[in-house]
């Protein structure tokens, strides 16, 4: 009797040590699971503060893949209004632009054209003031994000030219690996027009 005592006794011993044992591993998977789901929390309001109020994130602590899925998202916000007016992607344009079947027009003001610029992109006042020369070209507008060149190009088209609005704008251009040019040659500094689209490719400096 004694013996089968002793054993009753440690085996309930053991069954509460594993017990507790199981208890505890549960609750560290529990914390970590909690811990992961509030970390998802957090990247995700982040993203959201990023993108609606873009002043918020550290532009140095962000990566180029990063600072591209901000500037894509905003566009596609930009787009909304806009649906209409076709767009043309950066690498698109830029292959266009080595076979040297792509007229670049710039719809920023002259304190940002001075800064920087697409190679060889004329003004919209050029264009309007020799519209025949650029039929049967391609026509590509863009801004700092494109959304006031939109409305650029939807005058173009409404005139009969093959136009499209640059996806991104300036900003999709350089973080796609685009150069851009001042008046001595290439240049690492961007107009990014205000502190809510300070998100320059790694290597420029932001200007606004």
């Amino acid at each position: 009797m004694l013996i089968e005592s002793l054993l009753k006794k440690n085996f309930r011993s053991r069954q509460r040590l594993c017990i507790k044992k199981c208890e505890s591993a549960w609750m560290k998977t529990r914390t970590t699971n909690a811990i992961f789901e509030v970390l998802l929390i957090m990247v995700a309001v982040l993203t959201t503060l990023a993108i609606h109020f873009p002043g918020f994130a550290a532009v140095k602590e962000l990566s180029n893949a990063e600072k591209k899925q901000i500037v894509h998202a905003m566009y596609q916000d930009y787009k909304k209004s806009f649906p209409d007016v076709p767009d043309m992607e950066p690498q698109t344009a830029m292959q266009l632009m080595q076979a040297e079947q792509v007229v670049f027009v710039d719809d920023r003001g002259s304190t940002e054209r001075e800064v920087s610029t697409l190679p060889g992109a004329i003004t919209p006042q050029e264009l309007l003031a020799n519209v025949q020369q650029y039929r049967g070209k391609i026509v590509v507008s863009y801004c700092t994000i494109s959304y006031r060149s939109a409305k650029l190009t939807r005058q173009l088209r409404q005139q009969g030219l093959n136009a499209y609005n640059l996806a991104g704008g300036l900003l999709a251009w350089v973080l796609e690996g685009g150069r851009v040019y001042d008046a001595n040659g290439e240049s690492r500094r961007i107009h990014v027009y205000g502190k809510r689209w300070n998100y320059p490719a790694d290597g420029y400096q932001a200007v606004w």
